[in-house]
């Protein structure tokens, strides 16, 4: 009798939450960072604001052949690190756990982004983006990306995260590879990661493309494209959390 019974410690919910805000999250935020980081190398002195690795490697490509150092490069790392313990203490105070810790999280990255674009509009960085005002800027920026990354690992850990565009490119290409080939595959068959990893890899291209255009336009003003787009994934996610909430009584 008590084998026919559901699960009641709420494990199965969990898992379609996860499941749920997996299928919905991931491709949105994977434009935001496209745009974010293609908005800040060409407009804030070439840092990359989202994939941090590429920062590292040009720092120590300038410590090798002693150029000159871009200071906002070497900045940006210790300052992702400092913004990603800071998400942590966020989620440590909200008391939420799982995928509904997704919401303040969103929040936080809105709220920076926008503060992004009124911090541009006001002082214009970009007119000199080794300046100290693009400096600025751009370490808000690397910090609203730093909580989009810290938001995978913590709300959504099986999702495949927006920062490694690397990974997600290699595992889209062999898993094409051996989908093509009549020989005995060489990965575990798994449909469904490649079908995801294929659409956070076009969700950052499409990105990159927004972010280019937007650029053309007005360099400073293309920061309201991701901040838009960061209002949405907040929208929609407070709407999921609204309708979960009147689903479970």
């Amino acid at each position: 009798m008590a084998a026919s019974m559901p699960l009641t410690d709420g494990t199965g919910q969990r898992a379609q939450d996860e499941a749920s805000i997996e299928a919905r999250l991931p491709p949105l935020l994977s434009v935001i960072a496209g745009m974010v980081d293609l908005t800040g190398f060409f407009t804030l002195g070439n840092v990359f604001t989202a994939h941090i690795t590429g920062n590292l490697v040009l720092v120590s490509a300038a410590l090798v052949r002693g150029g000159p150092l871009n200071l906002a490069q070497a900045l940006a790392i210790p300052v992702f690190v400092l913004a990603v313990a800071s998400a942590w203490f966020v989620a440590l105070l909200s008391r939420r756990t799982g995928p509904s810790l997704a919401q303040p999280l969103l929040w936080v990255q809105f709220l920076l982004l926008a503060a992004v674009l009124i911090f541009n509009v006001v002082t214009k960085p970009s007119a000199d983006p080794h300046g100290l005002m693009a400096g600025i800027a751009v370490m808000i920026a690397v910090s609203a990306m730093a909580c989009q990354y810290a938001l995978f690992r913590l709300a959504i850990p099986g999702a495949i995260s927006t920062a490694v565009m690397t990974g997600n490119l290699t595992n889209t290409v062999l898993s094409l590879m051996d989908a093509l080939s009549p020989a005995r595959p060489l990965l575990k068959a798994d449909t469904d990661r490649l079908k995801r990893s294929l659409r956070l890899l076009f969700g950052f291209l499409l990105g990159c493309i927004l972010g280019a255009v937007a650029i053309s336009l007005d360099r400073d003003w293309a920061w309201l494209l991701p901040v838009l787009l960061a209002g949405v994934a907040v929208f929609v996610e407070s709407g999921a959390d609204r309708f979960g909430a009147r689903s479970s009584h």
